[in-house]
C-alpha cells in the first residue's frame, strides 16, 4: 500500500484527500501537512481518510515511511518543496503551476535529471472523459488533419481579487489549463500566440492589474490554428466546451449536465444547466489522475504530464500576457 503525504490543506488538498480515501486504489493518505492546521481542518481531514495532519510539511519529507508527496499549497511554493521533496527521495504530484517563473521550473527540471523519482503535474482536464474523446479522434486520425481547434472556457464566477492579486494572472491561473489543452488534443506544440483582452466582469479586478475576458488565438507548429475564449463569469454554470474541426471531419463536446433531461411544453423546451463549478465536473478526472500517478510509482511506468508539460504552459502564458501588452502576436 502506497503511503501519501498532501501538503496544503486548502479546497484542492481536501479534494485528493477525499478522492484518495474513496476511490483511490493501492494508496492512503499518512499525513497532510498545512501551516495554517487547525482543530476544524484537523477534524475534517480526519474523516476523509487523513492518519494524521502537522502543520510543518517537512516532517513528511522526513518521513521514511511515506513514499511520494502531492502539493497543493499555494504556486509561490510549488518550485522549492518540489526540489525538496526531490531531494528527500519522494515522488511527487505537483498541482498547476510549478512555477509562475520559468527559470524556477527549470530548476525543479534540474533537480529531477539527477534523480529517479516520478513527478507528475496536475492538470486534470487531461484525464476527463470528454476532453479524452476529443483527443481520441484527433490522435486516430478520425476526423484528418485538425486545422481548427476551438476551446471554450468560462468559470461560474470571479474568485475574491485578494486571490486576482497574487494569482499571476488569468493566463498562468485559468488559462493555463486552456493551454495545456492545446497541446494535449493536438499533440503539437504552439508556434505563436496573439491575445487580447479586457475587463467586463469586475471593474476590481481591473484595478488589480488583471483581465477577466479573453480571447487567444495560436498558430501550432503543424499549421493547426487554436482559439481559446475566457471569461470569469458564466451566470448558467461551468461552461467547459472544446471543437475540432479537421480535414475528415469534426468533433465536438458539450457541457456535463446534472442529467440529460429535456422538458418540452407550452413554455418552450428546457434542459439543465451545466454542473456548477470545478468539484463537480472534474471530480472523477481528479481520481483518475491520482490513480495514474500511484499506478505509475507501483509498477514503475512513466508519467503522462510531467515537468514539460507543466513548463510549456507556463511558457505559452507568458507570451499571451506579453502579446497583451504589446498588442502583437508573441513567437515562442
Amino acid at each position: 500500500m502506497l503511503r501519501l503525504g498532501i501538503i496544503g490543506a486548502g479546497r484542492i488538498g481536501k479534494v485528493h484527500c477525499e478522492s484518495i480515501g474513496r476511490y483511490v486504489k493501492d494508496a492512503v493518505v499518512a499525513c497532510v501537512a498545512d501551516p495554517f492546521m487547525n482543530a476544524e481542518t484537523e477534524k475534517t481531514i480526519k474523516a476523509l481518510g487523513a492518519e494524521k495532519v502537522t502543520k510543518d510539511y517537512r516532517e513528511i519529507l522526513a518521513d521514511k515511511s511515506i513514499d511520494a508527496v502531492l502539493i497543493c499549497s499555494s504556486t509561490d511554493t510549488h518550485a522549492q518543496i518540489s526540489i525538496e521533496a526531490i531531494k528527500a527521495g519522494k515522488h511527487v504530484f505537483c498541482e498547476k503551476p510549478v512555477d509562475h517563473d520559468v527559470d524556477k521550473i527549470l530548476e525543479v527540471k534540474a533537480a529531477l535529471a539527477k534523480s529517479n523519482v516520478k513527478y507528475q503535474v496536475g492538470f486534470n482536464r487531461r484525464f476527463d472523459h470528454n476532453f479524452e474523446a476529443v483527443r481520441d479522434a484527433i490522435a486516430s486520425g478520425r476526423i484528418g488533419h485538425l486545422d481548427v481547434l476551438k476551446i471554450c472556457s468560462r468559470d461560474p464566477g470571479a474568485p475574491p481579487v485578494e486571490y486576482i492579486k497574487v494569482s499571476g494572472g488569468i493566463f498562468l491561473d485559468m488559462t493555463i489549463h486552456d493551454f495545456d489543452m492545446v497541446r494535449f488534443l493536438s499533440g503539437d506544440e504552439v508556434e505563436s500566440v496573439y491575445a487580447v483582452g479586457g475587463v467586463t466582469v469586475d471593474k476590481a479586478i481591473g484595478e488589480a492589474g488583471d483581465i477577466d475576458t479573453a480571447i487567444i488565438t495560436m498558430k501550432l507548429k503543424g499549421g493547426t490554428l487554436a482559439v481559446i475564449d475566457n471569461c470569469r463569469r458564466a451566470t448558467y454554470g461551468y461552461d467547459q466546451r472544446a471543437e475540432a474541426f479537421g480535414a475528415l471531419g469534426q468533433v465536438a463536446i458539450a457541457n456535463d449536465c446534472k442529467s440529460s433531461a429535456v422538458i418540452s411544453d407550452e413554455s418552450g423546451v428546457t434542459a439543465e444547466k451545466p454542473l456548477y463549478f470545478f468539484l463537480e465536473r472534474y471530480m472523477q478526472a481528479y481520481v483518475k489522475e491520482i490513480t495514474e500517478f500511484v499506478d505509475c510509482i507501483v509498477n514503475d511506468k512513466p508519467v503522462s504530464v510531467g515537468i514539460e508539460d507543466g513548463l510549456q504552459a507556463v511558457v505559452i502564458g507568458i507570451a499571451a500576457k506579453k502579446s497583451l501588452e504589446t498588442g502583437m502576436p508573441v513567437k515562442l
